[in-house]
């Protein structure tokens, strides 16, 4: 307390008027003096402090140039109405409502973490900063480093069947930033856009936040079931993951393949195709994506979230050469152009064959997580599970048998105290079996062996119950 005034002055602050400011700002804020309190003059205030009475002036006048106190004249001082927001109040809160989950078992979206990578990552940063020349310094090219986007094309070329020139590659940050890119630069609010159901749920915010009419249609084991709506309003856009289908797990068809990218042409359409985890395929050659067998109305999305990490915000767009131009454009709007030193860290990683050593080792790995899951879980569970062991992907299902009450999945889910998702979360309309989608990726084998273990057991104790 200084005087009457609940004010306390750091004495680490050696500026009196910065001090006298800093405390009565800090008070007003944290509403310690409330709106329309009279405060002392300068006068009293100074010689209450022990101060120069100049410092006192100066530092109100600081605080009306903020708005938190006003001078009425042959009144006095008082402190503003009304007040802003304690900081500390908004810090608290935002703290509460975004601060990331802690990493349990099951989690989906986790990476395996490689010392050794990152310290090539490291290094290869350090180079890039060090050797920036003047126009690496400058504004950049809204694709993209054009040394990631070569060897983004190299490797496309090679692993996914898709043939593209470098200057139709985009670095994004993040498959929902160019996902929403696109969207925005192609189609108007209220515009149809259909989507896979179950299917990846943060695509659905991503669309349904720009405005788009996000339509579900179903999917079944030759991936998505193309709709005929020759009664309805056209769907201007699709969005698919038609390599790996999210959550399922199965892979489209070429009968299928084949349709759509007809009906996109017919339709004047454009299909957004997701390959968000080709890489990490446990049998058989690569598969050809959607972008390799017709590329005019297909937008291609990859990414480096699962072969490296979420954090670093790297993914990857080939646009048919007939948009790149708006695309560009519309870009000025959104983040300009991606970061460039990292890009070029991540093209040199690809160029000395770094990131596939890589992906080659964790890709054991997660194939050793995928077994660890599927052996405790059935042994755990028995019957009362249907493990579907995926050939492709992060993350695997387990499915409650025919004609379970889907509401005991729930149940379970908390009973077994694991980190899950729910099928009927990633749907739009309720259908088909109930079940849980295992993230395999990013967790100690142990920590996935016991989680599976608790699952499957309580899993047994639920069906025998319901039986």
């Amino acid at each position: 307390m200084v005087g009457d005034l609940p004010i306390r002055l750091d004495p680490g602050i050696r500026n009196l008027t910065t001090r006298v400011h800093a405390a009565l700002r800090a008070a007003i804020i944290d509403g310690l003096l409330a709106a329309n309190q009279a405060l002392p003059s300068s006068r009293a205030l100074a010689e209450q402090i022990g101060i120069n009475r100049n410092a006192v002036v100066a530092a109100y006048e600081q605080l009306q140039g903020d708005g938190l106190i006003v001078a009425r004249q042959g009144a006095g001082t008082f402190v503003a109405a009304p007040l802003p927001v304690s900081p500390s109040q908004n810090a608290a809160s935002a703290g509460r409502d975004h601060a990331a989950a802690p990493r349990r078992a099951f989690a989906l979206g986790h990476t395996e973490t490689d010392p050794g990578l990152l310290r090539d990552l490291s290094r290869a940063t350090s180079r890039a900063i060090i050797t920036a020349t003047p126009e690496k310094l400058a504004y950049g090219d809204p694709r993209g480093s054009a040394a990631l986007r070569r060897e983004v094309a190299a490797f496309l070329a090679a692993s996914r069947g898709i043939r593209c020139d470098p200057a139709c590659v985009m670095i994004v940050a993040g498959t929902q930033s160019g996902l929403r890119l696109c969207m925005e630069t192609l189609l108007a609010p209220g515009d149809r856009v259909w989507i896979e159901d179950p299917g990846y749920y943060a695509a659905r915010a991503t669309l349904e936040a720009i405005g788009l009419q996000v339509e579900p249609v179903g999917v079944d084991q030759e991936g998505l079931i193309i709709p005929d709506h020759g009664d309805g309003a056209p769907a201007k856009a699709v969005y698919v993951t038609p390599s790996h289908q999210f959550p399922t797990g199965v892979t489209m068809s070429m009968r299928r393949r084949v349709a759509l990218l007809d009906w996109a042409r017919k339709a004047n359409a454009w299909i957004f195709e997701d390959d968000y985890d080709s890489e990490f395929r446990y049998a058989g050659p690569p598969l050809t994506a959607l972008a390799g067998l017709g590329s005019e109305r297909v937008i291609y999305s990859g990414t480096f979230t699962k072969t490296l990490f979420p954090s670093l915000r790297l993914a990857y767009l080939v646009l048919p050469a007939a948009i790149m131009d708006r695309v560009i454009a519309a870009r000025a709007s959104h983040d300009r152009f991606p970061p460039r030193f990292m890009q070029d860290a991540v093209a040199e990683l690809m160029a000395k064959g770094l990131l596939a050593r890589h992906i080659r080792r964790t890709k054991a790995q997660y194939r050793k997580a995928r077994d660890t899951v599927a052996q405790a879980l059935g042994a755990a569970a028995g019957a009362a599970l249907d493990i579907i062991v995926p050939t492709q992907g992060l993350h695997m299902l387990a499915y409650l048998p025919e004609g379970s009450d889907p509401r005991m999945a729930a149940a379970i889910r908390h009973d077994a105290a694991v980190e899950t998702r729910l099928v009927s979360e990633t749907s739009m309309k309720a259908q088909g079996r109930e079940g849980f989608i295992l993230g395999i990726s990013g967790h100690p084998l142990d920590e996935l062996r016991d989680a599976a273990t608790r699952l499957g057991r309580t899993a047994a104790r639920h069906g025998a119950g319901e039986r």
